[in-house]
């Protein structure tokens, strides 16, 4: 039976990293709402309550009753989490006197306390609340304190409960990962034996029992989270998938060909459908930006039903939606950032079961899982491309010659950063070996990858309501301008646009302007997420 920590969402952004970070310690984990804990389930081995934008004393606070747990598995709280166990159990928490935000030091901590394993004096935390700890319940013992913080981690004497005021799950939090890894590890015993290997094995069970001897339809959209789910899927019940890869109008150069190709390389059974018509007729006139993944969302569900009525015994629909889509989709305190076609925007009437079986994972782990299946690198290192494709990369209305333009401009972008060669060494290139990027390393400690490899993930952007002024040769122009943007990231929850070289991005500017008729301006986006997102829609 396969361990699994329970990570409990009270709505902080930060709680998929805490997953991240227990995946990375080979331990399966999943991330359920508050109130969903699955107390019948005999392979939770631990339980962590996350951080929350709520303050604990707040009457609007999510609320969760611990009583099942408390005493038959180990607890462990970060920030919000903390504060609540500490609040409804007589402790007392009150608004700090500043907010506790940034780098701290552990300045005190109890060095034979487990959850302690291995730290070294002044280790540096990350703090981020406004409320704190001022009492403990009576008998739970502080176990660390930070220069304002009398009450940074503490412990029941009777129950293994554990809380941190900090984020181990951030980056700046130095031994975040040793935290957690004595928790995890040494205080609730997981074997580690959690690795693409055994998900591949798990999952092939899991979609057999799921679906039984029915049929299955996959959605294609040529990029690797389908992809891997279509060789998954193929794995786990063979001639009963039938993909289908439909071409809404609004994908990239030459995208429906390659696609198809590459499927039929994969001995998938694929169902090529141009519905183009449909999809740029339903989106004439249509510049909101909800209201196009709506749409679009809406169209496919339809165009798979239609297909469905011509397979025998199809009752599921497969998407690879990834964990990522769903967490910016709708987070636990029912705010939405934006809607996934794989997410959002499907209809009440849809005829087929759902069946995502990659939903709990992120992009690097999609990637290895594919790996793990003999999947070809091209399709694996392929960048993230959204559901909708360009349509939420064209600002404003859609047109078929607007597709034509930013078609043109992104694929000489594209093609250009895999073309452009750089050679890291150090840190750079750790970075990208750990990421499974094929490269040799040379003697001298270098690698060569393109630029395409070392960005998270690219595209263009064509500002369609927006036109600027432009000469060329004697003539005046009144043209579109494109928007280029780079990001590198890990998972795509939080992202840095990438530093370009000058070189590079001179000779893409005036490869699109020369090139790609129609566009007379080039940009560059410099803005990180958060605030942004990676897509402009």
């Amino acid at each position: 039976m396969q361990q699994k920590i329970i990570i409990l969402d009270f709505g902080s952004q930060t709680t998929q990293l805490i997953g991240r970070r227990i995946r990375e310690l080979n331990t399966f984990c999943e991330i359920l709402p508050y109130n969903k804990f699955p107390h019948d389930d005999p392979s939770v081995i631990g339980v962590i309550l996350g951080g929350s934008p709520y303050s604990v004393y707040d009457p609007v606070a999510f609320k969760v009753d611990l009583s099942q747990i408390r005493g038959r598995l180990p607890i462990l709280g970060i920030c919000y989490g903390a504060q609540y166990m500490s609040y409804t159990n007589g402790g007392n928490v009150e608004p700090a006197g500043s907010r506790e935000y940034g780098r701290a030091n552990l300045t005190n901590f109890e060095q034979g306390n487990p959850l302690f394993k291995d730290f070294t004096p002044n280790s540096q935390v990350w703090m981020s609340h406004g409320d704190t700890i001022t009492a403990l319940p009576h008998g739970w013992k502080t176990i660390a304190s930070t220069e304002t913080v009398t009450n940074a981690a503490y412990q029941s004497d009777a129950e293994p409960i554990w809380g941190v005021q900090f984020h181990p799950e951030v980056f700046h939090s130095v031994q975040g990962t040793q935290l957690l890894r004595n928790f995890v590890v040494d205080i609730c015993g997981s074997r580690q034996d959690w690795s693409p290997a055994s998900f591949v094995e798990t999952t092939v069970q899991e979609l057999r029992q799921q679906v039984g001897n029915d049929r299955v339809i996959l959605g294609l959209s040529g990029g690797v989270d389908s992809s891997v789910c279509a060789v998954l899927l193929n794995k786990a019940i063979g001639d009963r998938l039938t993909c289908i890869f439909v071409d809404h109008g609004m994908l990239r150069k030459n995208e429906f060909r390659d696609v198809m190709h590459d499927y039929e390389c994969l001995g998938l059974n694929v169902i090529g459908v141009d519905a183009s018509d449909k999809f740029l007729s339903d989106l004439a006139g249509v510049t909101e930006p909800e209201e196009k993944r709506k749409i679009i969302g809406r169209d496919f569900i339809e165009v798979f039903n239609a297909e469905a009525r011509k397979i025998s015994d199809a009752k599921w629909l497969a998407q690879g939606t990834i964990y990522p889509d769903r967490i910016e989709s709708l987070n636990i305190t029912g705010k939405v950032i934006k809607s996934h076609h794989n997410v959002g925007g499907l209809p009440k009437e849809m005829q087929l079961g759902l069946c995502e079986p990659l939903k709990w994972l992120f992009k690097d782990e999609v990637r290895r899982v594919g790996r793990q299946l003999g999947m070809p690198e091209h399709l694996i290192t392929r960048h993230p491309f959204p559901g909708p494709g360009l349509a939420v990369r064209i600002l404003g209305d859609i047109t078929r010659e607007k597709v034509r333009i930013l078609q043109d401009a992104d694929d000489i972008f594209i093609r250009s950063l895999r073309d452009y060669k750089v050679r890291l060494k150090g840190e750079e290139a750790r970075k990208v070996l750990a990421a499974g990027v094929p490269a040799n390393m040379s003697e001298e400690g270098e690698i060569e990858v393109s630029l395409y490899d070392q960005i998270w993930q690219a595209c263009t952007v064509l500002l369609a309501a927006v036109k600027s002024v432009g000469v060329m040769g004697d003539e005046r122009t009144y043209e579109h301008p494109v928007a280029l943007r780079a990001v590198t990231s890990t998972d795509a929850m939080t992202a840095d646009w990438a530093h370009l070289p000058y070189d590079f991005m001179a000779k893409v500017s005036n490869d699109i302007i020369n090139k790609v008729k129609g566009v007379n301006r080039v940009c560059y986006d410099i803005s990180s997420k958060p605030p942004s997102t990676i897509e402009w829609e």
